[in-house]
C-alpha cells in the first residue's frame, strides 16, 4: 500500500506538470525586444512604404536556408546570439502574418523596426517605420492579447518573468540630430538635444515598468562614427570623431539613468550593455580578433560608394568572416559574435531555459561569396540600413 507522502508528493507532481500544459505558459522565459535595423527580424518587410527593407539577396545569406529573412546582415543579430546563450527561444517579428497568442506565449515578440528611434521624428524620411513609442503601443496591445488568452493573473506573471531588450539611439544621431534635414538638428546644441534623448528613453522606460518590464537591459551605442557610411562621407576617409563623442556621451548619459531607475523602480533589474570598447578595438586591430578588414563592407557596389542598401548586383567579399561590417552600417555576423560574448561575458548571463539550445543557427559561410559586376546606377539605390518607416506605421491590431 502505498504510504500517503508518497501519494501526497506524487499528486503535487502531477499538478505541477498539469500545470505547465493547463495554465502554463509561466513554465517558459520568453524575450521581448524592441529596437531598430540591428534587431528588426522582419517587421519592415510587412510595412508596404519603409524604404528600409533587407528583402533582397545577399542579406540572410549565412542563415538558415539563406534568404532574405528581415535581418539586416548575413547572419545573426546581437540578440539572438545573446538570447541562444540563455536558452531563449528566438521571438519573431511583430507584423509576422502567422504571429498568434501561442506563438506569443512560446516565443516572445520583436518589435524591433528598421530606422526606428527612441524620437517619433528621428529617420522621417525613410517613410515608414516603428518608433520606440509605437514599438510600447504594439506591446500593450500584446499585452491585452494575452490577457484574453489566459486571464490578467497569469498574463501579469508572464510579462514580469520575461526578459526585455531595448536597442536604439544610432538613428536619432545618424538619421536625425546629425542631418540638416532635420529640424533637431538646429534646434538643439549637442547637451541639449543628450537630455532630451535620454529623457524621453526614461520615459519610456518607466512606461515599460508599468506594464511589467521587470528583468531589462539596453544596448549601448557603439563608435558609430566609425562605420563605412560615415568614413566615405568623410573627406580622409577615417572616423567621425564627433559621431563617436556623442554615442559615448550617450552611453555614459544611460548608463547612469540606468541605474537610477533600478534603484527607484519596484524589482527591477534594469542593466546597460555597453561595448563601445570591444567593437572600437575591434575596428582599430581587426587582425587581433580575426578580422582583415573593418572600414569597408562586404557587400557593396566595389568603388561607387556610398551604396547604402546590399542587392543582388552587388559585389561580396571573398570571406564575409574577416569582414567586420556587412554593408554601409550594419556589423557582420562575425562582428555581432564579439559583441554578444563581449555583453554575456560582461553581465555573467545564465541560462533561463535549460532545454532550449537555440533554434535556427546560420549555416557556415561559404568560402566563397556571389560576386557579380557592379553596375553603374548603384549609387541611386535606396538606404536598405537603420532606416525608419513612417508616423503612419500600423497599429497594434494590425
Amino acid at each position: 500500500m502505498l504510504s500517503m507522502k508518497f501519494v501526497v508528493t506524487l499528486t503535487l507532481v502531477i499538478v505541477t506538470i498539469l500545470g505547465c500544459v493547463i495554465d502554463g505558459y509561466n513554465c517558459r522565459i520568453v524575450q521581448f525586444i524592441f529596437g531598430d535595423s540591428l534587431s528588426d527580424v522582419g517587421n519592415n518587410e510587412q510595412l508596404p512604404k519603409s524604404l528600409a527593407k533587407a528583402n533582397l539577396p545577399w542579406y540572410g545569406i549565412d542563415f538558415g536556408n539563406g534568404l532574405p529573412n528581415g535581418r539586416f546582415t548575413n547572419g545573426r543579430t546581437v540578440s539572438d546570439i545573446i538570447g541562444d546563450d540563455m536558452g531563449l527561444p528566438r521571438p519573431p517579428a511583430f507584423l509576422d502574418p502567422n504571429l498568434d497568442e501561442d506563438t506569443i506565449l512560446n516565443n516572445g515578440v520583436n518589435y524591433a523596426s528598421g530606422g526606428g528611434g527612441i524620437l517619433n521624428e528621428t529617420g522621417g524620411y525613410f517613410i515608414q517605420r516603428l518608433c520606440m513609442y509605437k514599438q510600447i503601443e504594439l506591446f500593450q496591445g500584446t499585452q491585452e492579447l494575452i490577457a484574453r488568452k489566459i486571464g490578467k493573473n497569469e498574463s501579469r506573471k508572464f510579462f514580469e518573468e520575461a526578459r526585455y531588450v531595448v536597442a536604439l539611439g544610432s538613428n536619432d544621431f545618424i538619421n536625425n540630430y546629425l542631418m540638416p534635414v532635420y529640424s533637431d538638428s538646429w534646434k538643439y546644441n549637442d547637451n541639449s538635444f543628450m537630455d532630451y534623448l535620454v529623457g524621453t528613453l526614461r520615459d519610456q522606460l518607466k512606461i515599460l515598468h508599468g506594464l511589467g518590464a521587470r528583468k531589462l537591459m539596453v544596448f549601448g551605442l557603439g563608435p558609430m562614427g566609425c562605420i563605412p557610411l560615415q568614413r566615405v562621407l568623410s573627406t580622409s576617409g577615417e572616423c567621425q570623431d564627433k559621431t563617436n563623442k556623442l554615442a559615448k556621451q550617450f552611453n555614459e548619459a544611460t548608463d547612469k539613468m540606468m541605474q537610477e531607475l533600478s534603484t527607484s523602480l519596484t524589482d527591477a533589474t534594469y542593466k546597460f550593455g555597453d561595448a563601445f570598447d570591444v567593437v572600437d578595438d575591434v575596428i582599430k586591430n581587426p587582425n587581433r580578433y580575426g578580422f582583415t578588414n573593418s572600414d569597408s563592407p562586404c557587400c557593396s557596389f566595389g568603388r561607387i560608394r556610398p551604396a547604402l542598401t546590399c542587392v543582388p548586383a552587388s559585389i561580396l567579399c571573398k570571406d564575409r568572416s574577416k569582414y567586420v561590417f556587412w554593408d554601409e552600417y550594419h556589423p557582420s555576423d562575425s562582428a555581432n559574435m564579439i559583441i554578444a560574448k563581449e555583453l554575456i561575458k560582461k553581465f555573467k548571463f545564465t541560462r533561463v531555459n535549460e532545454d532550449d539550445n537555440g533554434e535556427g543557427s546560420p549555416s557556415p559561410a561559404p568560402a566563397l561569396g556571389p560576386v557579380a559586376d557592379a553596375p553603374t546606377g548603384a549609387a541611386d539605390a535606396p538606404s536598405a540600413a537603420d532606416a525608419p518607416s513612417g508616423a503612419d506605421a500600423p497599429s497594434a491590431s494590425s
